[in-house]
């Protein structure tokens, strides 16, 4: 009986955990429309910036921006995005595994003279790098609290003037790049310098530009904006990632628990079972000690 009692407890707990992540399912599934809505709407538009800035940039002779000055990687900042809460599967892991990879394959050098900084955007992040003594010198957690390109350029506005004042020399962002809610891409991009896109001569004589004020003076406009968008859009392309993954690390605890109450039920029933068996064999025994007395 202590073992049916057992098994019918078990039974509970698994049900009730089975209504909790689908719940969370359902709410991540939720998120994650207003999530994707959100990456799907601005990866037009940077991806115009960015060829309108290279036609135009292609057709200037230098470029005086100091945010495409291309200096030796002395001092190294990483951006390193993840979430704030776990119950995404392997999504918070995978980033902060590909971020020390990162380091560890490309500034492993600048890492060993302490020159490697850490600006974490996501609790999970934050907390991995400073209970490891890695420089952290940005916690940016609220951001995802009211997720807008306002907020996230006050980041990008940061690690810019450390760019512009020589405090670092090269900037790189970690995040999980979306493509639907199974599916999420470990990417790791040059923020800092500028990298300049590949000259396409065939687009650039087929497109023409009427420019005012300048040319000079729309690229320095531009570029700023181009690298505000970049971090934004990783940002927005990690949120709805989080979604996603947690979406689908839901469904599948949804479908384990399923198959943990299948077997618990049955349990449940070869047990009991087998105790009404038990009862009625003493029963049956008790009656034929009384008749043969």
């Amino acid at each position: 009986m202590a073992n049916l009692k057992e098994v019918r407890n078990r039974i509970t707990s698994v049900s009730s955990t089975q209504q909790i992540t689908k719940a969370m399912k359902m709410v991540s599934a939720a998120k994650l429309k207003r999530a994707t809505n959100a990456i799907v709407q601005l990866r037009p538009y940077a991806n115009k910036l960015r060829d309108i800035l290279a036609q135009v940039s292609a057709s200037v002779e230098g470029n005086n921006s100091p945010y495409t000055q291309d200096r030796i990687p002395t001092k190294v900042l990483i951006i390193v995005v993840t979430s704030n809460r776990g119950l995404a599967g392997a999504f918070n892991a995978n980033a902060i595994k590909t971020a020390n990879a990162l380091i560890a394959n490309k500034y492993a050098d600048q890492f060993a003279r302490g020159d490697v900084s850490i600006i974490a955007i996501g609790k999970r992040g934050h907390d991995f790098f400073s209970r490891r003594n890695f420089n952290v010198i940005g916690n940016h957690n609220e951001l995802f609290n009211n997720l807008d390109f306002e907020n996230v350029s006050k980041v990008t506005d940061y690690v810019m003037e450390q760019f512009k004042e020589g405090h670092i020399d090269r900037v790189e962002v970690v995040y999980n790049q979306f493509r639907n809610a199974a599916m999420q891409i470990l990417t790791s991009e040059q923020l800092l310098p500028l990298l300049p896109e590949e000259k396409n001569n065939d687009v650039a004589a087929e497109l023409d530009y009427i420019i005012e004020p300048s040319k000079e003076k729309i690229i320095e406009e531009l570029i700023p904006k181009a690298i505000k968008i970049q971090l934004f859009k990783a940002v927005l392309d990690s949120n709805a990632s989080e979604h996603g993954a947690r979406m689908t690390a839901m469904d599948k605890a949804t479908e384990n628990a399923g198959d943990l109450l299948r077997q618990l039920k049955l349990s449940y029933n070869q047990a009991r079972q087998a105790a009404i068996t038990t009862e009625l064999t003493e029963i049956v025994s008790g009656a034929a000690a009384l008749s043969n007395g």
